[in-house]
């Protein structure tokens, strides 16, 4: 008897981390999201170094492996072969007698200037803000620095530059995160530095000595808050190269909280000249944070970012876990009118997820459309993709039996999109959280495009083919499993496909 109730409660057990890895509504992490990359457990938040090379993108992160609360920070580190499925690694850098381990970025050193490689090896190299906790109080000015750490057997095990720091503070309270590439046209490596509420660029040869070479931004887009997590990359328009310049903020975002801003301009090797000073935003939502991009990736740039936000990141109602990426994008730019503006798409790597769906054309929304039955998935895990004549205002409804309700849509009075999380469930948790995000239409098109791919717990909108994007956390009592089309004075939808999507992170997570 023994023997069959043990044989019992194991079929039990199995039985009940199969139903929970096929509806996430009952796991006991009910918001752990299926194809964004979280930890397996404790607090995480900036992606850092990230780098592409021989095949895997490596994805190093703010990493507190002690709590699930912001703490003293590390380097975690995560793999993957396509950005889609990841594989979480031992942790890649832990605070020193300099302090703890904040944000930076990774350079594979392809031609050995740093003179870290050995026997033809190719060194990867991480420049990272040491931040001296105990210099805090005493000396303000001096608790940050630049250091180096290298690695030679592919992002697997790190060690630190025995002369650290490479980039001393000059008496400056907020002087971190380092984005290095490398500038071709002048043979030397540029560092992009968040100082305070600006940018400054340094340049080096060897990534061990630097020079200051101008600073940008006292006059120019938001001051709402600190500048951080700044990059600076290339970008083709009409053949042309186009510099971006990204600087994160917090507080100081378009809905509250902390967000990207981006210039776009020229850049000489020295100075960054933009061509418009008004502020431009990454991304309209509230959580999509610390967005930088991929170093080593060829000619495309892809971008990942925080997907929460310093107002409420301590606070959301996960338990062994705090913190998520947004899915990996990638950018371009479009010009409307006489403006140039980023552009941001999914990965078509993401692609690997689609499961078989459903397509309607012509589709008369009158009130209300329920699409529930149609769609024939209970997961909540999904992509939809609409397209319709710049008429009327519509709404995309997420709900459950609980009347949670998302809703994502149109204001034609307003020409703006949206996203509104006052009914979407758990909000009382932080004061501001439960509430209507918008974001400008850009484009000067009749016709409407949007995309939104939605996991357990998220949503990430892309309207215009990438013109405007936002990005939404929420947490629902349960899966959010109905989906409607509403539309108060009635629209034609052209073109609607939805398409299920698979969880991607179930075996790194069991």
């Amino acid at each position: 008897m023994k023997h069959i109730a043990l044989l019992a409660i194991v079929l039990l057990f199995l039985i009940n981390c199969l139903q929970a890895q096929t509806n996430p509504g009952t796991s006991p992490e009910p918001y752990r999201p299926q194809f964004h990359f979280s930890p397996k457990a404790h607090w995480i938040n900036d992606p850092n170094g990230m780098v592409f090379y021989k095949g895997t993108y490596h994805l190093f992160y703010q990493y507190y492996p002690d709590g699930t609360v912001w703490g003293p920070m590390h380097w975690g580190h995560a793999t993957s072969k396509d950005m889609v499925h990841w594989q979480e690694q031992p942790i890649a850098l832990y605070p020193d007698s300099l302090g703890y381990i904040f944000s930076g970025s990774a350079v594979a050193d392809v031609h050995n200037t740093s003179g870290f490689g050995k026997d033809g090896q190719v060194p990867l190299v991480a420049i990272f803000t040491h931040h001296n906790p105990k210099l805090e109080k005493q000396k303000p000015d001096q608790v940050e620095s630049q250091s180096l750490a290298y690695s030679l057997d592919e992002g697997k095990t790190w060690t630190k530059y025995a002369g650290n720091p490479v980039l001393p503070n000059p008496g400056i309270t907020d002087f971190r995160d380092p984005k290095v590439r490398w500038y071709e046209p002048q043979k030397k490596w540029i560092m992009t530095l968040a100082t305070k509420d600006r940018v400054t660029f340094y340049s080096s040869p060897n990534l061990k000595n630097w020079s200051r070479e101008s600073d940008f931004g006292s006059d120019a887009g938001g001051h709402g808050g600190v500048w951080e997590c700044p990059d600076l990359v290339p970008l083709k328009h009409n053949g042309k190269e186009v510099w971006v310049l990204i600087v994160n903020i917090n507080p100081g975002g378009p809905n509250g909280g902390s967000a990207g801003q981006y210039f776009v301009g020229d850049y000489d090797g020295k100075t960054f000249r933009p061509y418009s000073k008004q502020t431009k935003w990454i991304d309209y939502g509230t959580d999509n944070y610390a967005a930088v991009t991929f170093a080593n990736t060829g000619n495309r740039t892809i971008l990942m970012g925080w997907m929460n936000n310093w107002q409420y990141a301590n606070k959301v109602p996960t338990a062994n876990w705090r913190g998520a990426m947004t899915l990996p994008r990638e950018l371009g730019l479009a010009q409307v009118g006489k403006e140039l503006w980023l552009t941001s798409t999914p990965v078509k790597e993401l692609d690997v997820l689609n499961k078989p769906g459903i397509s309607l054309k012509n589709l008369s929304i009158k009130e209300s459309y329920d699409l529930t039955a149609k769609t024939k998935s209970n997961t909540g895990l999904f992509r939809l993709e609409l397209t319709t004549q710049n008429t009327a205002d519509f709404s995309v409804v997420l709900a459950n039996k609980q009347g949670n309700e998302l809703r994502i849509g149109y204001d034609k009075s307003t020409n703006s999109y949206f996203i509104d999380r006052t009914k979407s469930g758990k909000t009382d948790f932080e004061s501001g959280f439960g509430k209507r995000h918008t974001a400008p239409r850009l484009s000067l098109d009749k016709k409407i495009s949007l995309t939104l791919l939605v996991d357990v717990a998220s949503v990430e909108l892309f309207a215009d083919n990438g013109l405007t994007a936002m990005t939404d956390i929420f947490f629902p009592d349960t899966d959010l499993t109905k989906l409607y089309l509403q539309s108060a004075t009635g629209i034609v939808i052209d073109t609607l496909t939805y398409k299920p999507l698979a969880a991607s992170v179930k075996a790194d997570l069991e």
